[in-house]
């Protein structure tokens, strides 16, 4: 299942990682020259952004402070999709095409629920998309750094629920493992909180994509809760 072309971004360049300056911004060699390049991604990514990395960019437009736009990383499994940016639209395709068992009549993106925005809404089903890149031990995790704004959103899916609503945690990961669980250490208010959502009937799904060699994002299959 096809989920996103990425050669409709633009131009696609490779290069290869010098340094990660900060959260936003690392240096990679581009055609023998250095180039600033810009991380939509705020995670730690220590595993992925080491020095050397090959990197998948995107050019671009004159006048910005950066040359290019991070988009992958390679890695032993293959590209390796680094830009949340471009998680919504990747998740909200595959919802159409019924990732969370159901075809939707209609979906909605950035939905308004109390005080706060869930990512989609598709009929009677509030959902909020986690993308998950932090693999340890076979086991995908999230999240990779303490995250209030993710605690709030399960915590406005808890209150969908309550309210008569159903409610999805899904969790896209890029990367291949055994199973999904919320990491433990990186921000334990999130464990706690994710599994009392489950105790109160909000639901789990989970996803892998993958960039194939043609740089289509597909659906690779489904991701397990550990038990």
């Amino acid at each position: 299942m096809i989920l996103f072309d990425l050669k409709t971004l633009g131009e696609l360049v490779t290069g290869s990682l010098i340094k990660r300056e900060n959260r936003f911004l690392a240096t990679a060699l581009v055609h023998n020259k250095i180039k600033k390049v810009h991380i939509a991604d705020t995670g730690r990514l220590e595993e992925i952004l080491t020095p050397n990395r090959e990197l998948l960019l995107l050019k671009n437009r004159p006048g910005l402070k950066t040359d290019y736009t991070l988009i992958a990383a390679k890695m032993e499994e293959g590209w390796v999709l680094i830009n949340t940016k471009l998680h919504r639209p990747i998740a909200q395709k595959a919802i159409e095409q019924g990732v969370l068992g159901f075809i939707p009549k209609s979906i909605q993106a950035e939905v308004p629920f109390e005080k706060s925005r869930l990512d989609f809404k598709a009929d009677n089903t509030y959902i909020e998309l986690k993308g998950c890149s932090l693999v340890q031990d076979s086991i995908c995790l999230f999240p990779n750094a303490p995250t209030s704004r993710g605690i709030k959103h399960i915590q406005d899916l808890i209150q969908a629920k309550e309210q008569g609503f159903d409610a999805y945690i899904l969790i896209m990961a890029v990367r291949k493992c055994r199973c999904f669980k919320p990491h433990p250490t990186r921000d334990p208010v999130f464990q706690k909180v994710f599994y009392q959502a489950l105790q109160k009937g909000v639901k789990f799904r989970g996803f892998f994509i993958k960039i194939d060699a043609n740089l289509y994002v597909v659906f690779d299959g489904e991701l397990d809760l550990c038990t």
